[in-house]
């Protein structure tokens, strides 16, 4: 099949399109035709090797964990999928090496879930790895009807779904974003700030009393800030900086899990949580969608469609 490929670790100059084997669908695996891919910012960290200490790489590595398409095989002891089945997946193994940028992939079914008809592939590819970051980090701090939550990078891919999803729980949102996404976070929901000097002066304009709950998923400088703005007692996670143990909070990874994956891509049918796509390549042209992304400046998710 083809696929898009790296032999070593480095920069996007490393990427190649190529041959591989298909994949196998193991006992508890499925074979899926991939129809869409979403593309993170891990997949070129781990290009650049940065995980390479944590997980790992069998080379030739196909990059991506976020995948959408249709079963086209079963594993022995796969009763919940049918071949034909539309799913979608964060596909994230043990081992890195065969992702989703590539015309089929095995998805272990611990980490998909059925796709429903209302939801495009494309936004079932943007959705898994964001949207179980976002949700499982709001789980590990407990986020409730009438907190008050800061979101840094509110706008971004984890931070749109932690937004939606926290003032889905009934939550009053504060999120710090550049003064152009101000609108956008406005329209999920949340009260924006800048980032900046003037971050703690804008929060504490914004929520004199303190918050109850920070979300924190830029880290550097947003961390800086957690002591003088949570309340006493008040909870933080982070997913970019561990200094957040330290305050007492939570550093999370994100898990695959079927049932969370279930639930958000449920929300998403029923019109509770968008999925923000903010561009799609075609496969041909998936050195450049990395492009894009690495560029930092992506409101959104961005997908590669074969």
């Amino acid at each position: 099949m083809k696929a898009l490929l790296y032999d070593r670790f480095g920069n996007r100059d490393q990427l190649r399109f190529g041959e591989v084997a298909d994949p196998h669908s193991g006992p508890d695996s499925l074979v899926v035709k991939v129809v869409a891919a979403g593309l993170n910012p891990v997949d070129y960290k781990i290009r650049e090797g940065h995980l390479a200490p944590l997980m790992d790489t069998m080379f030739p590595v196909v990059p991506g964990w976020d995948v959408a398409g249709v079963v086209v095989a079963t594993g022995l002891d796969t009763p919940e999928y049918a071949v034909g089945d539309e799913v979608l997946a964060y596909a994230r193994k043990d081992v890195v090496g065969g992702g989703s940028l590539a015309e089929f992939i095995s998805v272990p079914v611990r980490t998909a879930a059925h796709k429903p008809s209302e939801v495009s592939f494309e936004e079932a590819a943007a959705l898994p790895l964001a949207g179980l970051t976002a949700l499982q980090s709001i789980r590990r701090v407990g986020v409730a009807a009438g907190q008050t939550i800061l979101i840094h990078a509110a706008g971004g891919g984890v931070g749109s779904f932690a937004t939606q999803l926290a003032v889905l729980a009934g939550a009053r949102v504060t999120g710090t974003g550049s003064a152009s996404s101000h609108d956008y976070l406005r329209s999920l929901g949340a009260e924006p700030i800048s980032y900046g000097e003037q971050l703690v002066e804008q929060a504490r304009s914004a929520v004199p009393e303190g918050f109850d709950v920070i979300l924190d998923y830029v880290g550097g400088e947003a961390m800086d800030t957690v002591a003088s703005l949570l309340i006493p007692g008040g909870r933080v996670a982070s997913i970019a900086d561990h200094r957040a143990g330290a305050l007492g909070g939570h550093y999370v990874w994100v898990r695959p899990d079927h049932d969370d994956l279930a639930e958000l891509v449920g929300l998403v049918a029923e019109g509770k949580v968008r999925v923000n796509v903010a561009g799609a390549y075609p496969f041909d042209q998936a050195v450049e969608a990395y492009a894009e992304l690495e560029g930092g400046h992506v409101r959104g998710k961005i997908v590669v469609t074969l």
